[in-house]
């Protein structure tokens, strides 16, 4: 796959959602302070979670505890109760603490730019760290989730079997000046109209692009 193809599908999505914002919870303007360590921890909260649900429990807890030194000493039943609308609620309030502590005691308080840093930390695994190094430092990267993993492959952007092996793919079919275009463009993409059952091909601006739906017209 070229570049010049990936590049395309960059921009007609660009142009499809373009002076539409997006519905999700986490696009409007958060009530907390935005720093790499909430940016990071409300990307470990939202892991299988919906957007409003990780929202709502990211305004509470950063309410309380708005920066590492905070959140290590939190009480964690605490923790566990202003975190409970999530999923794993209690794995996540023992697994943030840690980092809290990990990252005052080992890095001086400040989440560290390095990805093979980042994923030594309590559930962060590459799709977090990427997510926290684009939107928190800006950093060349690819946040591969669900949505992109599942999109890449019906486009033949990649093809792949693993999240991880679409983001090592996407790194040589995209050009690496558009790499932070391209998790929020595909999960909305994801959300509304290429969803993982029945498609709304009707919808596409990527139907001449796209194996999935070849397959489903012949």
């Amino acid at each position: 796959m070229s570049q010049k193809i990936s590049c395309e599908v960059l921009d007609r999505l660009t142009k499809f959602f373009e002076g539409t914002p997006s519905p999700t919870a986490l696009a409007k303007n958060p009530t907390w302070h935005a720093t790499p360590f909430t940016v990071l921890i409300s990307t470990v909260l939202s892991q299988r979670n919906r957007d409003e649900i990780t929202y709502a429990a990211s305004e509470k807890l950063f309410a309380r505890y708005p920066g590492p030194a905070e959140l290590m000493n939190a009480d964690l039943e605490e923790l566990n109760e202003l975190i409970s609308n999530v999923n794993f609620h209690f794995n996540k309030a023992k697994a943030i603490k840690e980092i809290a502590r990990i990252l005052c005691e080992d890095y001086g308080g400040e989440v560290p730019k390095d990805i093979n840093e980042l994923v030594k930390l309590p559930m962060v695994g590459r799709k977090t760290a990427n997510c926290l190094l684009g939107y928190a430092y800006h950093i060349a990267s690819i946040c591969v989730d669900t949505h992109v993993h599942r999109i890449s492959n019906r486009l033949g952007l990649v093809n792949s079997k693993t999240p991880e092996e679409t983001e090592m793919q996407l790194q040589t079919a995209v050009p690496k000046t558009r790499w932070l275009e391209i998790n929020d463009l595909f999960v909305r993409f994801g959300q509304e109209v290429c969803t993982p059952q029945r498609p709304k091909h009707e919808q596409c601006p990527l139907q001449d692009l796209c194996l999935e739906f070849k397959k489903e017209v012949k």
